[in-house]
C-alpha cells in the first residue's frame, strides 16, 4: 500500500515560490580535500547549515543577506560577500589557523570516546544523565495546541520534465517552482494538507487524546490514505529515545545513551541562543551502511537540554526508495529549567535510485506546538477513545478559522494550491493519469457513472491442477470511501474442469459509533483447505496455494466448497471486535486423486464422500495500537506494526439442516511484531487449537504445508499438503530481519544493501484414534507430529535488487516420512523501505 501511494502521488500537481537569498557550493581545505561538517551561516543571523561528507551545502532564507560566514574548528573563518540573491556552485577554500594547529580537530576520522580527551563526550554525559528530566515527562498531565502541515512535492524540475509528453497540456503548473533549503533542488508542490488539533496527555495513566479541530486539504478523494501513509512513515518520536523509528526501521538517535558506540562527537562552537549559553556539537557515524544520522545540535550549558537539532540520514543507510531524510527540531525556552519542542520539520526524498540528479517526490511534514498547559487533571474516562470519531465540522472550516489557528503562514503559492488543483482536475489528461494511479493503488478500475469498481485485476488469472487455467471477473459497489454498505462478487471459470465458480457478499454498517455491521455471503468455489491453521472469516477468500503455477508436488489436494454465511460484528471498544456468525458448508473432493471420505454407517456403502455442516462461531479480536483510515463499512489499515490477538469458539450442530457432525473447536493466535533496537525487526506468531468431538478429515486442523516456490509466512515450506493432520495443535513462527546489520560489516557485501533474514517454525500436534478411525481417505496417511515437535529453519537474503527475497529452507526432523523434502528454496517479491 505504501509504495502504491507513492505512485499515486506522482500524478498530482501544483506550484510554490522563490525565497530571498539562496547559496550553494563546496568547502575544501588547502589540499583540495572536501571539509565535512563545516559551519555555513548568514552573518548576523542564526540561519545556517553544515556541509555534508563531500563538503557540499545549500542554504536559503526568506530574508535578504549580504554576507556568508564559513567556519570550522581549527581553520580560519572566512566571510564571503553575496553580490546576488541567488549564488549557486560556489567554491570556498579554508586554511588551517597557524596558532591553533596543535588543537585542530579532525572530524573525518574516529573520535575519542573518553571525556578527558574529547570535551564533546563530557557534555554528552551530562545530556544522558538529564535526558529523562527534560520535556513533558516532568509533568503529571499536559495539554497543548498542535498545527500540522503535510506536503508532497515533485522535485528536480527541469526543462526536460516541463517540455516532456507527460505534462503536455498542463504546462501552466510550472509557472512557479521553489527550491529546497535542504537539497538545493527545484520542486513543485503536488499535495498539501493542514490540520489543527488539541492534544491532552496524562503521564501517570500513560494516556493521550487528540481532539481534531480542523482539517483542510487539496481536494483529492483519497486524502485520508495519503495522510495516514505519511504519518505512519513519520510516526511520532522523541529524539531523547535511544532509537527513532522511521520507515519501519530503527535509527540510532544521536542523543542515545548507546550513541558513543555509534557516533563520533565533536565540540564545534558555543554561543548565546535566546539568552541561553549553548554548546554546538557535530556528530557523524562511526561506520557506513548503518541506520544513523549526521548533523549537529545545540545544547544548553546548565540544563543540558536540546535547543536545536538537525539530523540527516547517512546516504549509505540501507533504506530503499529514499534518497534523503532530513529532520529539524527547535525547542522553546519556557523558563530556566524547561525546554519544550516548538517546531518539528521532517523531509524525505522518495526516488527509484539514489543518484544525485534523479527525480523523485519530497514528502514533508511540519508540526508546530503552542499554548502548553500542565498538571490539569482529567478524569480517566476523558481519555477513552471512541470507535467512531469522525467530526464532519472539522473538515468544513472557513478561512477565518484557518487565519486564526494557523501557527505558520502559508507561502504565496501554498495559498494557491487549493485553487490550482481545482483547475487541474478539469484537465482531461490529468484525470486519466490520476485514474491510472488509483488503479495501481487500489487494484480496482473505477467506473464512476455506475458507482462500481471492477477487479481486483490481479486476480484475473490463476492456475491449479484441478481447474487448469482459471479466469476470474468481479467487482464491488463504490459510491465513496466511507460507504455504509457494500456488495461485491466474482465469477470464475476453469478450463480443465469446465466449471463455473461464483461468490457474492454484502455488508452493512448499522451503527457508526460502535461499528455494528451485519454481513452475509455465498460462494461456490475450489479451495485448498488447510492453507492456514486459523480459520478464515472471509466468505470470498481464496489462498495462494490454490493458484500456484509451479509446485514441488502435484497441486491436486483441492476441495469443492459451497459456503453460505451470515454474521453480526461489533466494535464496542476501539480495536476490540466481537463477531458472531453462522456458516453452512458442503465439502467434497475436487480431484479423483484426493479423497475426503469418512466412515458413515447410514450410507449404503458405509462411506460418505461429502460433508454437510452447520457451524456457529464466536470470535474475539484485539489489535492494540492499530490505526485505521476511513469511517465506512470497510476501512483500511494506516499502519502495520501492531499486535493481533484472536480467539474463536466454533460449535458444529448435528441434524440441524442435515449437518453430519457435533463438535466444539477452540482456536487462538497471537501475532506480535518487535523492534529490537538497532538489530532489526522480529515477527512472532503463536497459534493453538483443539477440537472436541469426532470429526473427519475435512473438519480437522491441517498443518499448513507449502508446495509452492513462494515464501509464505505461517506455513511450513518443507511440508506437503496434508502431511500432518491434527485435532490438537500448538505452533510457533519466528522470523527476524536484521535489516542488513551483519552484511554492512562485510566489505564485499556492503554495497549490495542486502538484508539477512533468519526464520524458525515449529508445530506439535496430536490426533485421536477415534478421528483416525472415522476418516477413510485411501491416499492420505493421517499422521500428527506428536512424537516430537516438527521444525524447520531458514536463512534468507532480502532486498536483492530492492524487490526480491530468497530463502534457503531446511527440514529439521521427520526425515523418514514418505517423500520428505529436507531442503528447498523459496522466494518472494515485495516493496519495502
Amino acid at each position: 500500500m505504501k509504495f502504491n501511494l507513492l505512485i499515486t502521488c506522482f500524478f498530482l500537481t501544483l506550484v510554490s515560490a522563490f525565497a530571498q537569498t539562496k547559496v550553494s557550493g563546496y568547502v575544501y581545505d588547502e589540499n583540495d580535500e572536501p571539509v565535512a561538517f563545516a559551519n555555513i551561516i548568514f552573518k548576523g543571523s542564526f540561519e545556517g547549515t553544515i556541509t555534508n561528507e563531500e563538503g557540499r551545502f545549500y542554504l536559503e532564507s526568506d530574508s535578504t543577506w549580504k554576507t556568508l560566514i564559513v567556519s570550522f574548528v581549527g581553520y580560519e573563518t572566512i566571510e564571503v560577500p553575496l553580490e546576488k540573491k541567488v549564488n549557486y556552485n560556489l567554491k570556498f577554500v579554508i586554511k588551517e589557523e597557524a596558532a591553533a594547529l596543535s588543537e585542530v580537530v579532525i572530524v573525518t576520522g574516529k573520535q575519542s570516546k573518553k571525556a578527558e580527551e574529547n570535551p564533546a563526550i563530557a557534555i554528552m554525559q551530562k545530556v544522558w544523565e538529564r535526558k529523562r528530566q527534560n520535556g513533558l515527562r516532568q509533568f503529571n498531565q499536559y495539554a497543548y495546541d498542535r498545527y500540522e502541515k503535510v506536503e508532497f512535492d515533485l522535485n528536480t524540475i527541469d526543462s526536460a520534465l516541463i517540455n516532456g509528453k507527460l505534462f503536455k497540456g498542463m504546462e501552466f503548473v510550472f509557472e512557479q517552482v521553489d527550491t529546497s533549503k535542504v537539497t538545493g533542488k527545484t520542486y513543485l508542490p503536488i499535495f498539501i494538507n493542514e490540520e489543527v488539533a488539541k492534544v491532552y496527555g496524562d503521564n501517570i495513566l500513560n494516556k493521550e487524546k487528540v481532539e481534531l479541530k480542523g482539517n483542510k486539504n487539496s481536494g483529492f478523494s483519497n486524502n485520508e490514505s495519503i495522510i495516514d501513509f505519511i504519518k505512519d512513515l513519520y510516526s511520532e518520536y522523541d529524539v531523547y529515545d535511544n532509537y527513532l523509528k522511521f520507515f519501519d526501521k530503527s535509527f540510532v538517535s544521536p542523543i542515545s545513551t548507546t550513541g558513543i558506540n555509534t557516533y563520533n562527537y565533536v565540540l564545534a562552537d558555543s554561543a548565546f541562543i535566546d539568552n541561553k549559553w549553548c554548546y554546538n556539537i557535530i556528530y557523524y557515524p562511526r561506520r557506513k551502511n548503518e541506520l544513523t544520522f549526521k548533523g549537529d545540535f545545540w545544547v544548553n550549558d546548565s540544563t543540558y537540554a536540546l535547543k536545536e537539532i538537525n539530523m540527516q540520514a547517512s546516504k549509505s543507510a540501507n533504506i530503499n526508495w529514499v534518497k534523503e531524510i532530513y529532520i529539524e527540531q527547535e525547542f522553546e525556552v519556557v523558563n530556566d529549567t524547561l525546554f519544550l519542542i516548538k517546531r518539528d520539520y521532517f523531509m524525505s526524498d522518495f526516488t527509484f535510485n539514489k543518484k544525485e540528479k534523479s527525480r523523485g517526490i519530497y514528502g514533508k511534514r511540519t508540526t508546530l506546538y503552542d499554548n502548553y498547559v500542565f498538571n490539569e487533571l482529567k478524569d480517566e474516562k476523558f481519555y477513552k477513545e471512541e470507535v467512531f470519531n469522525y467530526n464532519e465540522d472539522a473538515y468544513n472550516r472557513d478561512d477565518a478559522f484557518w487565519d486564526e489557528n494557523r501557527m505558520e503562514s502559508l507561502s504565496k503559492d501554498e495559498r494557491g494550491v487549493y485553487k490550482m488543483l481545482d483547475t487541474l482536475k478539469t484537465v482531461a489528461k490529468f484525470k486519466r493519469l490520476y485514474n491510472y494511479g488509483s488503479i495501481l493503488a487500489s487494484g480496482y478500475v473505477e467506473i464512476d457513472k455506475w458507482n462500481f469498481d471492477y477487479g481486483p485485476i490481479l486476480s484475473t488469472f490463476g492456475y491449479n491442477d484441478v481447474e487448469g487455467l482459471r479466469l476470474r471477473t468481479g467487482g464491488r459497489t463504490y459510491f465513496g470511501r466511507n460507504d455504509l454498505w457494500r456488495v461485491q462478487g466474482f465469477l470464475a471459470y476453469g478450463f480443465k474442469d469446465n466449471k463455473f465458480k461464483y461468490g457474492l457478499s454484502a455488508k452493512w454498517l448499522l451503527n457508526k459509533r460502535n461499528r455494528l455491521i451485519i454481513s452475509a455471503g455465498h460462494r461456490r468455489d475450489i479451495e485448498q483447505i488447510g492453507a492456514s491453521l486459523t480459520t478464515s472469516q472471509d466468505v470470498l477468500g481464496r489462498s495462494l496455494a490454490s493458484n500456484a503455477v509451479f509446485t514441488t508436488a502435484p497441486n491436486d489436494k483441492l476441495s469443492n466448497i459451497f459456503l453460505t454465511t451470515i454474521a453480526l460484528e461489533i466494535e464496542p471498544v476501539k480495536n476490540f471486535l466481537i463477531r458472531y456468525g453462522a456458516d453452512y458448508r458442503t465439502l467434497s473432493s475436487a480431484s479423483p486423486t484426493f479423497s475426503l471420505d469418512y466412515v458413515d454407517p447410514d450410507s449404503p456403502t458405509g462411506v460418505s464422500s461429502e460433508i454437510k455442516q452447520l457451524e456457529n462461531t464466536l470470535a474475539l479480536s484485539y489489535f492494540p495500537n492499530r490505526k485505521m483510515t476511513g469511517h465506512g463499512v470497510e476501512r483500511t489499515n494506516a499502519n502495520d506494526n501492531y499486535a493481533s490477538i484472536f480467539a474463536q469458539l466454533s460449535v458444529g450442530r448435528k441434524d440441524l439442516l442435515n449437518s453430519d457432525f457435533e463438535y466444539t473447536k477452540l482456536q487462538f493466535s497471537y501475532i506480535q511484531p518487535w523492534q529490537i533496537g538497532g538489530f532489526g525487526r522480529l515477527r512472532s506468531t503463536i497459534e493453538a487449537g483443539k477440537t472436541f468431538g469426532e470429526v473427519p478429515l475435512g473438519l480437522l486442523s491441517v498443518v499448513p504445508g507449502n508446495q509452492s516456490y513462494f515464501s509464505i509466512y505461517k506455513s511450513f515450506s518443507q511440508l506437503d499438503f496434508y502431511e500432518f493432520v491434527t485435532d490438537t495443535y500448538l505452533a510457533l513462527f519466528l522470523e527476524h530481519n536484521f535489516n542488513g546489520r551483519l552484511f554492512s560489516r562485510i566489505p564485499l557485501l556492503r554495497k549490495l544493501d542486502w538484508r539477512e533474514i533468519v526464520s524458525i517454525r515449529g508445530v506439535w500436534g496430536s490426533l485421536s484414534d477415534e478421528n483416525i478411525a472415522l476418516s477413510a481417505p485411501a491416499n492420505i496417511p493421517l499422521v500428527a507430529p506428536n512424537n516430537e515437535i516438527y521444525y524447520e529453519y531458514s536463512f534468507g537474503i532480502g532486498n536483492i535488487f530492492k524487490i526480491f527475497r530468497i530463502d534457503f529452507n531446511f527440514r529439521g526432523n521427520y526425515l523418514d516420512n514418505p517423500n520428505a523434502r529436507d531442503f528447498g528454496i523459496t522466494g518472494s517479491f515485495g516493496f519495502e523501505f
